[in-house]
């Protein structure tokens, strides 16, 4: 689907910390290769209750999202409601799932221009586990020059899985990653992890057990057997109400990706 690339506003502002970033060099770049810096952030304002909306993350603590193979991509669906609400949005996407056509065909479908959308989320891509362990360490400061609402990771732990990476090298570099995320705890920043390691077998698919540990929720993606419908089922610590948060109508049947 043709998008206007002057709009896809993605890459981390020019002269900031995240610009010497381990895989920096791999972020989508502007039109023209320069970026941009992003305008003053707006004031801080309390997550909507996500009850009863499908596509709404958890306002705080670690989320979890598993159990389809095209979950990594799925966090596409959840950002236009936080981006249409004004929310600040920072993407570490370790699957490489992130669309920036996706994300304007989303803009434009609400009525919102796509440069709405674009200005107010940062993608920093990781092509290995050691990077996006340095990603999830230097979140802090990230936030310090964009200050971020909403934290989105995609493939952990399966980034950690690289047969070409030692056992005990990935073991520590996730033992580090994990360390990384409770340090954002005290943070007024909400987590989302989006993973598909239960599609792996192997010994370090525990990696996915003690990341499901530290979260405070965990949300299985689920296809209705009958209708072929998503289903969001919760597995764990979920809001009285929420144990399975369905796509009811025709707009909410599974995405086409």
């Amino acid at each position: 689907m043709a998008s206007d690339p002057s709009s896809v506003a993605i890459t981390v502002p020019a002269g900031s910390d995240s610009a010497t970033l381990v895989g920096a060099r791999h972020a989508v770049p502007l039109q023209g290769g320069t970026a941009t810096a992003m305008p003053p952030a707006p004031p801080r304002k309390p997550f909507a209750a996500a009850q009863g909306k499908p596509w709404a993350l958890p306002p705080a603590g670690l989320a979890v999202f598993y159990g389809r193979p095209e979950t990594p991509r799925l966090f596409h669906y959840f950002l236009p409601r936080l981006l249409a609400g004004g929310k600040q949005v920072l993407c570490l996407d370790g699957a490489n799932r992130f669309d920036p056509l996706l994300i304007a065909r989303l803009a434009r479908q609400r009525g919102i221009a796509a440069a709405e959308f674009n200005r107010r989320i940062r993608v920093a891509r990781a092509f290995t586990c050691f990077q996006l362990t340095e990603l999830l360490v230097r979140v802090p400061r990230f936030i310090e020059k964009f200050a971020a609402d909403a934290l989105i990771v995609t493939a952990l732990p399966d980034l950690y899985f690289d047969e070409d990476v030692r056992d005990r090298d990935a073991a520590v570099a996730f033992r580090h990653a994990l360390d990384a995320l409770r340090a954002l705890r005290p943070l007024p920043l909400g987590v989302a992890v989006f993973s598909d390691a239960t599609s792996f077998e192997g010994p370090r698919r525990a990696m996915f057990t003690q990341l499901t540990a530290q979260a405070t929720e965990l949300w299985r993606f689920a296809l209705d057997g009958e209708n072929g419908k998503l289903r969001l089922i919760g597995e764990k610590c979920c809001s009285p109400g929420l144990q399975t948060r369905g796509f009811s109508d025709a707009n909410h049947k599974i995405p086409r990706l």
